[in-house]
């Protein structure tokens, strides 16, 4: 019988986390430096960056911008030079686009779906590479709830495109790269704490929206996503793969 202690350990496995210098990033940061693992933390602003890499024995701190190809393709070399293997990559970076479909900028469009969809799928394709030769890997994207459902009176036209996107990205790529033993699975968070939230959760009238069409009545707290994040990283998964995981307080169920 396997030990579930074991199941869940990232001991000497390589991982790499974008969006990594605040909020829902640095907290997975830290959940997989936790669980064992030597992680890559990867973002645009590089004191947070470099300061989160400090206090995590093993990690390593590279400042990129997910929407440059050339960063990411570094991104990856530096990983690879440094500990010779990907383990795990979670794609987290995102922004976001308030206001109505009818006055959002094409150019704003573009851009958000540039770093919340085809950033990810640019690094799960560099990062594939490494883990198809090996026979393993697990990509984990942080999609959303409004991949699944829309996100209006909420209204962020861009992010729920690229979010659904992200959704079948994930099933695409699960499926073409299943028998060469790379896995990939996405969280769909409901609200939590992160910078994207943080007007909507300070904002009374929006965190009584929020509380009223949750059925758990209450936003997630910062810790909710880490068994779901581990579950999905380490070998406690291994059947596992085209997954969607809503962590959401049941809103998907409504």
């Amino acid at each position: 019988m396997a030990d579930p202690q074991e199941l869940f350990s990232l001991r000497q496995r390589v991982a790499i986390v974008t969006g990594a210098s605040s909020g829902l990033g640095a907290r997975f940061a830290r959940v997989l430096a936790d669980a064992g693992a030597r992680v890559v933390l990867a973002a645009r602003r590089r004191e947070p960056l470099e300061r989160l890499a400090a206090e995590l024995p093993g990690c390593m701190a590279v400042p990129c911008d997910v929407t440059v190809d050339e960063d990411l393709a570094r991104l990856v070399d530096v990983t690879v030079e440094r500990y010779a293997r990907i383990d795990v990559l979670v794609n987290n970076a995102g922004t976001t686009d308030p206001g109505r479909a009818e006055d959002i900028p094409p150019a704003t469009f573009r851009s958000t779906v540039e770093v919340n969809l085809t950033a990810a799928f640019v690094l799960s394709q560099l990062v594939a590479r490494p883990m198809l030769a090996a026979g393993q890997g697990s990509i984990v994207n942080v999609a959303s709830v409004h991949g699944l459902v829309a996100s209006a009176p909420n209204r962020q036209t861009a992010y729920a495109a690229s979010k659904g996107g992200l959704v079948n990205l994930t099933r695409e790529l699960a499926v073409q790269w299943a028998r060469n033993g790379v896995r990939v699975n996405a969280l769909a968070p409901g609200y939590f704490p992160s910078e994207l939230t943080s007007a909507m959760l300070e904002d009374q009238r929006s965190l009584d929206w929020i509380v009223r069409n949750t059925p758990m009545g209450r936003p997630g707290r910062h810790y909710e996503l880490d068994g779901a994040l581990l579950y999905l990283a380490s070998d406690a998964s291994t059947y596992v793969t085209g997954t969607i995981l809503p962590v959401d307080g049941g809103w998907t169920a409504r």
